[in-house]
């Protein structure tokens, strides 16, 4: 419910995108922001998945990719609506004291070489895997 405004930034401080969501009620829409502070795209949260689940969006509100998460919770994949495969998250075990006493999590993120590297996807898939927490978990 709470919003949030979080800032990707390179080692020398330059912001590389920001990724914000005002007050949710009940889904959540967030917009990803590029560094010249342009809207390159959002997240939509579907209702009623199993391990969570939202639709990655362009500027025109068109379906890029749905981020798909597993009924563990810890594996989620970037898929088109013909199936194939964009990228992968898995949530790495942090061992036992970490787990059960902190609410910390570190996931792995690998983006299909087949993504050109200036796509604005790959943004996209970089600013969904910071929302996995704030947007499906909390």
């Amino acid at each position: 419910m709470t919003p949030f405004n979080m800032e990707i930034k390179t080692t020398s401080g330059q912001t590389i995108l920001t990724v914000r969501r005002d007050v949710s009620w009940f889904l959540s829409t967030v917009e990803v922001i590029d560094e010249q502070k342009r809207l390159i795209g959002k997240f939509k949260q579907k209702l009623f998945s199993i391990g969570g689940k939202f639709e990655v969006l362009d500027t025109s509100d068109r379906v890029l990719c749905t981020l798909k998460g597993s009924w563990t919770s810890w594996d989620f994949k970037f898929v088109s609506n013909d199936g194939k495969e964009f990228a992968t998250v898995t949530k790495k075990w942090n061992g036992l004291g970490k787990e059960l006493f902190t609410s910390a999590d570190n996931y792995i993120l690998q983006i299909n070489p087949q993504v050109p590297a200036d796509n604005p996807l790959r943004m996209l898939i970089m600013a969904a895997v910071m929302c996995i927490d704030l947007v499906l978990k909390e």
